[in-house]
């Protein structure tokens, strides 16, 4: 009994899955363009700033550490 009962839930949780993927409205080809290519952007962006932000404090870390007094 208890088998039946455990098959009924997992095809009642697969058709639920079923019906929330038929609400998905999918980007068209255009705007997912759009997007990739902002994400690819911000990406390099921020990469660049952190890269530089980094070489500026291990310089400024590298001053002090060498500093004779």
């Amino acid at each position: 009994m208890a088998e039946k009962a455990e098959k009924s839930l997992k095809k009642s949780w697969f058709s639920g899955l079923k019906a929330e993927f038929k609400k998905i409205i999918w980007p068209d080809q255009k705007s997912l363009v759009k997007q990739t290519g902002a994400v690819v952007a911000v990406s390099i962006v921020l990469g660049i700033m952190i890269a530089i932000m980094d070489f500026i404090f291990k310089y400024g870390v590298d001053v002090l550490v060498n500093i004779s007094f």
